[in-house]
């Protein structure tokens, strides 16, 4: 849940580099929903300027019944035009949600970012450092509850990924039923998604640990969470993404994959969560977690990440992202996450 913010040293798992991502957002055929709309900044959606009284994020609906939700930087602290998962935008998220619910029921939900340098860089880690044990758990919890919203819709989703999705990011985009993402252009360095917590002692806080090992080989997922370890846009490993294209054509393609795939929501809805462990893949992620357990140094936050895997696959998952939480808040005290985090706070 934490990637990178605040912004410029985590690649591999530290430092994340310079990232230019194209511009994705298309506002053809789409109208607000709401009052609380920012004005497009060249006619893409981007922002220019807020003031904290504009608190509300940005819902557009198609004319067949596409909700997008459009998540942008704090108005109160704009980082640069970075998207940064803090509790304001916790609770902006959980706000835009109800205001959907409170309109006509979608037919289908895109998860979009207004910033033009990353899609979501994860957590603030100044900001929630300075929480105390309770307060962090407050925090995990107000994002799950946020989160779980999306996976609740009766209706195919997709997060549309412009830019680096790390951390909490990455978390919040795999509670879509679909990752559509933008292509690198030949020009630009590859930005990066991925879980980098466990390069700084910690682990996932939203489900990645549930997540990601349903989504690409779970022998694979497991070692990169227990690392910290990203991928490149241009080497993202089979099964995290579903669909990549020119980032003019993003919204199109989510919309499109939307209208491909009716029902994609059934399975979801069955089991009460995004895709993650269940029946269907357990025996898989078992064989995952027995190779990749051996095969790991041992850490604190590794073996954090390997009993949050276990404790879904034997109780599901709200028992393993309850886990995450808790070992999360017992993690940021160890000597090896205080080191690294003292030492990434003093860069930032």
């Amino acid at each position: 849940m934490i990637g990178y913010h605040a912004m410029s040293h985590l690649v591999n798992p530290r430092r994340l580099g310079s990232i230019r991502p194209d511009l994705f957002t298309d506002p053809d055929h789409l109208f607000s929903l709401g009052t609380h709309r920012t004005p497009l900044a060249r006619g893409y959606g981007i922002i220019d300027a807020m003031t904290a009284a504009h608190t509300s994020l940005p819902i557009d609906r198609t004319e067949d019944g596409m909700v997008v939700l459009r998540l942008i930087p704090n108005p109160a602290n704009l980082r640069g035009g970075v998207v940064v998962l803090d509790d304001w935008l916790l609770g902006a998220i959980d706000e835009g949600m109800s205001r959907i619910a409170e309109g006509p029921s979608p037919t289908g939900f895109v998860l979009a970012s207004d910033s033009d340098r990353v899609f979501v860089a994860g957590a603030d880690l100044a900001e929630i450092d300075a929480l105390d044990d309770q307060a962090l758990m407050t925090y995990l919890e107000k994002g799950a509850a946020a989160y779980q919203r999306i996976a609740e819709l009766s209706c195919p989703t997709v997060a549309a990924i412009n830019g680096a999705a790390l951390g909490g990011g990455l978390e919040i985009a795999m509670h879509c039923d679909a990752l559509v993402a933008s292509v690198v252009p030949a020009d630009a360095k590859p930005w990066r998604i991925g879980l980098p917590e466990a390069g700084l002692g910690l682990c996932p806080g939203w489900g990645g640990t549930q997540m990601l090992p349903a989504r690409i080989d779970p022998d694979l997922a497991i070692r990169a969470t227990a690392t910290g370890q990203t991928f490149k846009a241009t080497q993202i490993p089979d099964g995290l993404i579903d669909q990549m294209v020119p980032a003019r054509d993003l919204m199109t393609a989510a919309f499109g994959w939307i209208r491909d795939h009716t029902g994609a929501e059934e399975d979801r809805l069955a089991h009460a969560s995004p895709r993650s462990i269940n029946e269907t893949n357990r025996a898989a992620i078992t064989a995952g977690l027995e190779s990749a357990a051996p095969a790991l140094d041992e850490s604190e936050s590794s073996a954090a990440v390997l009993e949050a895997v276990a404790v879904g696959l034997a109780d599901g998952w709200t028992a393993a992202v309850a886990a995450e939480r808790r070992l999360l808040t017992e993690l940021r005290h160890t000597e090896t996450a205080r080191s690294r985090l003292d030492a990434f706070l003093a860069k930032a």
